[in-house]
């Protein structure tokens, strides 16, 4: 099959290798029809991050088609339309057992390549997938958006963790694409201020037509100030970080009230700089955020039903043979590039 390979760092080539193969009774041969490119892996593909050690194939948000499965699948069946979770979970382990699939003890990324494990990922005309982690699209969800679901059920799954009330007051720190997910979203469960910040003046404007009600350019000396104003000196009750920086952290601590909560998504920075006599004094939680843990299906009822659209978000559809190219771009932030689909 064909494949995008990261042979070295900034380095991709689009050539043959081996066919997955099923190894086990449980997985099923998925040929990919869509496959978005992540943040995290323009992030990794120069080898800041330490989690895309070449040579990998990278890349985990997908939909496709199965062409095979193991003889113990009963749920799927050969021409099903599918998408998958980006993370293998084990399903064995305690926390497996108790729904937190994505702090699984023996979980592997698709697309990763650490110190701990390789795991191939779906930049690839076919991957292997078990069928613990395969859902079914719904008829109406085509294979571009269901390439979103990935990205939807990480913003999701955030909120879920700290779900704001109906009249709360909320920021998001950081309109990259998890950013973007999470206004939408936010913006059907509270008639509170979602106020967004970036540094990007065209990235703050996208934040407004997803719903945001006022945008700040984080850079601004008065920062505080408007959001004070913005919620009549209240402050934000939630803070949704979703870069992963230290600067980025530090507003999200700046401009929530005391006794509120920051929830970590972005982890761009392995280590940050951390404001402790804020967080203390003000009596902050700080919440992180990892993955999903069962918020597909949920996801995909909103695509179904169109309470939640997100192909405005994807600024280009292109051939897996040009990934080099698409790569580059986003890393360089040329043409002001949000999602970026390849098509195998």
């Amino acid at each position: 099959m064909k494949a995008l390979v990261m042979k070295e760092y900034l380095r991709l080539e689009y050539v043959d290798v081996p066919n997955p193969v099923i190894k086990h009774d449980d997985e099923v041969l998925v040929r990919i029809k869509a496959a978005s490119i992540c943040g995290s892996d323009v992030h990794g593909y120069d080898g800041s991050t330490g989690r895309r050690k070449p040579p990998i194939i990278m890349g985990h948000e997908a939909s496709g088609v199965i062409e095979k499965a193991g003889k113990g699948v009963h749920a799927f069946h050969v021409g099903d339309r599918v998408t998958f979770d980006s993370t293998l979970n084990c399903g064995h382990c305690e926390y497996c057992k108790s729904g937190q699939v994505n702090l699984c003890d023996n979980r592997r990324v698709l697309g990763v390549s650490c110190d701990e494990y390789q795991q191939d990922g779906i930049f690839a005309e076919y991957v292997v997938i078990p069928e613990h982690i395969l859902y079914h699209l719904p008829d109406n969800v085509d294979f571009l958006q269901a390439s979103m679901t990935e990205p939807t059920s990480v913003a999701a799954h955030a909120i879920t963790l700290a779900p704001p009330l109906m009249g709360e007051n909320v920021a998001v720190i950081g309109t990259g694409l998890i950013g973007l997910l999470l206004i939408k979203l936010l913006r059907g469960v509270v008639n509170g201020k979602i106020i967004a910040f970036d540094t990007d003046a065209n990235r703050l404007a996208k934040a407004k037509e997803c719903g945001a009600d006022i945008t700040i350019d984080s850079k601004d000396t008065d920062l505080l100030d408007q959001v004070s104003k913005a919620t009549g000196g209240r402050m934000v009750d939630r803070a949704f970080e979703a870069v992963g920086l230290s600067a980025s952290i530090g507003t999200a601590i700046d401009v929530v009230k005391k006794g509120g909560t920051v929830t970590l998504i972005g982890n761009v920075s392995p280590k940050i700089e951390l404001p402790l006599q804020k967080v203390v004094s003000r009596q902050l939680r700080l919440q992180g955020s990892c993955a999903i843990a069962g918020e597909y299906p949920l996801v995909l009822r909103m695509f179904e039903s169109g309470a939640l659209q997100v192909k405005d978000l994807i600024s280009k559809e292109a051939p897996l043979s040009e990934g080099q190219l698409w790569f580059d771009k986003l890393y360089h932030r040329k043409d002001n590039l949000l999602k970026v689909v390849l098509i195998p």
